[in-house]
C-alpha cells in the first residue's frame, strides 16, 4: 500500500529541475505544487490497483467465475507489476521520472476502458496487466521523483506516502462498492470515475518539470533489465524490512482478491458495499496508524506491527468463523493498524540506510520481492480454494503468513538501529531477503 521511499544526507544528490540552488542548499523547487501532485497520483495508482476488488464478486456471478480464475486476474496485476519495477528504476534514472508517469497514467486509462468494455474474463487479464503495468511504473518512478524534489526529507515523505496511498486504496474501493451497487451501470460507473481523476492528474504530470536533473538521456547506453541490487552495507536493514512487507502484501493479495467476497459470505451478507468496506476499513486503518504513531521508531514500529499482523490473523480466522459482522470489521480494523506499523516502520527504517546513488536499484529490489510475495500466495490460495473450499484454506494460508510475520519480527529484534550510509562507502551486492 506504500512504496518504499528512501532519505539520504549525501550532497551528491542531484538537484531538482526547477531549484534555484543544489539539494544540499534547502532550496524548493519553483514548481511547489509538484510535490502534492506525485503524491496524489501514487495514492491514485494504489487506488486503481484496488479498484476491482468490491466487484470479483459480480464477475464471478456474471461469468461463472471460479475463485482461482478471479486470483489469476489479481495475479496478472502483480505480475505485470513486477516486470514493471525490474525496469522502472533504471529507465527513471535514465529517460527522467516525468516520461515514465505520464506513460503509466496513460496505461492506467487505458485499462480502465478496458474494464468499462469488458465482455468476458479475457479483457479483466489484459486490464489487470495493463493496470500492473503502469503502478508498478508509477509507484518506482515517483517514489524517485518525490526524494527528488525533497532529497532531504525523505523520512517525512515515507510518512505522508504511507498515509496517501492507504487513504486513495480505501476511497477508491469504498467508492467502486457503493457506485457498484447503487449507481448505474456497475460495470462502468466506477471505472469511469476514477479515470476522470487520473484524466486530471495526467494533465498536471504534463504541466510538471522534470525533477531529476541528472538524468543520462540517450547518452547513458542501452536499456536493459538487470538483476536488482542492494548495497551489502545495507544487506541486513533490507532483509528485515522486506520481510515484513512480503508479509504484509502476501495478506493484501488476498483481501483484495477473495476476502471481500468471504467476508459476505460468512457473514451472510450479500451486499458490494460491505465487501468493499471491509478492505476499505483496512486501507484506511492503516493510514490513520501511519499519521498517529509515527513518531514511534521506525524499527520499533516495524516489530510491533509484524507481531500485531501475526496476533490479528489468528483472530481474523475466528471472526470470519464466527459469522458475526461486528467481529469482521473489527478485525479488519485491526489489521488495518498492525499492518500500518509494519508496513510504515519498515519503510521508514529502510528509508534511513539507503544511498541515494541507488535509490533506483533499491526500490526495484523491494518491489520484486513484495509484488512477488502477493503473487505467489494469492494463486496459490486461489487454487485450494478451488479444489477445497475458502472456509478450509483461509487458515492455513492465514498460519503460513504468521510464520512470516513472526520470523519478521524475530529479525527485527536481532537487528541494530540503522547508520546512514554514505554513496561512497556503497558496494553493490546482489538483491537479497
Amino acid at each position: 500500500m506504500s512504496q518504499a521511499v528512501t532519505s539520504s544526507t549525501s550532497s551528491s544528490a542531484a538537484a531538482p529541475s526547477g531549484s534555484s540552488g543544489p539539494s544540499g542548499s534547502g532550496a524548493r523547487p519553483a514548481q511547489a505544487w509538484a510535490y502534492p501532485l506525485v503524491i496524489t497520483l501514487l495514492a491514485v495508482s494504489l487506488g486503481v490497483s484496488g479498484a476491482p476488488a468490491p466487484l470479483y464478486g459480480l464477475y464471478e456471478e456474471r461469468w461463472g467465475l471460479a475463485p482461482l480464475t478471479t486470483t489469476l486476474v489479481f495475479a496478472a496485476y502483480a505480475f505485470a507489476a513486477l516486470g514493471a519495477v525490474l525496469m522502472a528504476g533504471r529507465a527513471s534514472d535514465k529517460y527522467g521520472r516525468k516520461p515514465l508517469l505520464v506513460g503509466a497514467a496513460l496505461t492506467m486509462l487505458l485499462g480502465l476502458v478496458i474494464f468499462m468494455t469488458a465482455q468476458g474474463v479475457a479483457a479483466l487479464f489484459v486490464a489487470r496487466t495493463l493496470h500492473g503495468a503502469a503502478v508498478g511504473t508509477a509507484v518506482v518512478a515517483g517514489s524517485a521523483a518525490l526524494l527528488d524534489l525533497r532529497p532531504h526529507d525523505g523520512a517525512r515523505t515515507g510518512q505522508l506516502t504511507g498515509i496517501m496511498f492507504n487513504v486513495g486504496m480505501a476511497a477508491t474501493i469504498l467508492s467502486a462498492a457503493v457506485l457498484a451497487d447503487l449507481g448505474p451501470a456497475p460495470f462502468v460507473t466506477p471505472y469511469a470515475v476514477v479515470g476522470a481523476v487520473v484524466l486530471v492528474l495526467l494533465v498536471g504530470v504534463l504541466a510538471m518539470k522534470e525533477p531529476h536533473a541528472a538524468r543520462t538521456g540517450s547518452a547513458g547506453g542501452r536499456l536493459r533489465i538487470s538483476r536488482p541490487q542492494v548495497p551489502s552495507e545495507i544487506a541486513v536493514d533490507f532483509r528485515f524490512s522486506v520481510l515484513g512487507v512480503m508479509a504484509s502484501w502476501s495478506v493484501l493479495g488476498v483481501y483484495l482478491s477473495l476476502f471481500p467476497t468471504f467476508a459476505g459470505v460468512s457473514t451472510g451478507i450479500d451486499s458490494i458495499i460491505f465487501g468493499g468496506a471491509v478492505v476499505a476499513t483496512t486501507a484506511a486503518a492503516a493510514a490513520v496508524s501511519q499519521a498517529v504513531f509515527a513518531r514511534i521508531e521506525a524499527r520499533r514500529a516495524a516489530i510491533t506491527g509484524d507481531f500485531g499482523m501475526a496476533i490479528t490473523l489468528g483472530l481474523s480466522v475466528l471472526a470470519l468463523d464466527s459469522g458475526r459482522a461486528w467481529e469482521v470489521c473489527a478485525v479488519a480494523v485491526l489489521m488495518g493498524l498492525t499492518f500500518g506499523l509494519a508496513f510504515g516502520g519498515s519503510l521508514r527504517h529502510l528509508g534511513h540506510v539507503v544511498p541515494s546513488d541507488h535509490r533506483g536499484s533499491v526500490m526495484s529490489a523491494y518491489y520484486v520481492l513484495a509484488y512477488g510475495a502477493m503473487a505467489v500466495p494469492t494463486i496459490v490460495a486461489g487454487w485450494a480454494a478451488t479444489t477445497w473450499s475458502l472456509e478450509q484454506v483461509f487458515p492455513w494460508f492465514s498460519l503460513a503468513v504468521i510464520l512470516a510475520c513472526l520470523a519478521a519480527g524475530v529479525l527485527g529484534l536481532r537487528t541494530s538501529s540503522p547508520r546512514v550510509v554514505r554513496d561512497d562507502e556503497v558496494t553493490p551486492g546482489p538483491l537479497t531477503a
